[in-house]
């Protein structure tokens, strides 16, 4: 179930986030989780199962029409069971008319959930 990011999360998202190749500095990661709490544009979720967060996915909104899909992550030990294909198929379904676009440190996957 895909659930809105909430501060109380942020170690959580900070770990996960930590996955990405890009989100490696802790410098970094600090930026991302700000730019996501302060930016009414920007949004984060959170995949639980079983009361685990597991995953999240995030992004931002480009214009009206365009959300440009930024950040996926997935626990390793809970990979390879379709909880990444998961998260899109609910985005998706929470921003029903919009376009997406993957930026490039997801797009190789993201493009793979169709």
């Amino acid at each position: 179930m895909l659930i809105r990011y909430k501060k109380s999360f942020e170690k959580i998202a900070m770990g996960l986030l930590s996955f990405m190749p890009n989100e490696k500095d802790l410098k970094k990661l600090q930026q991302t989780i700000k730019e996501y709490e302060t930016n009414d544009q920007w949004h984060l979720f959170l995949w639980k199962e079983n009361d685990d967060i597991i995953g999240l996915i995030g992004g931002r909104e480009v214009n009206d029409e365009v959300f440009e899909v930024l950040h996926i992550s997935v626990n390793p030990s809970h990979r390879e069971q379709g909880v990444g294909k998961g998260m899109v198929k609910a985005l998706k379904d929470m921003f029903p008319n919009a376009q997406f676009s993957p930026s490039e440190n997801v797009a190789t996957f993201f493009n793979r959930c169709d």
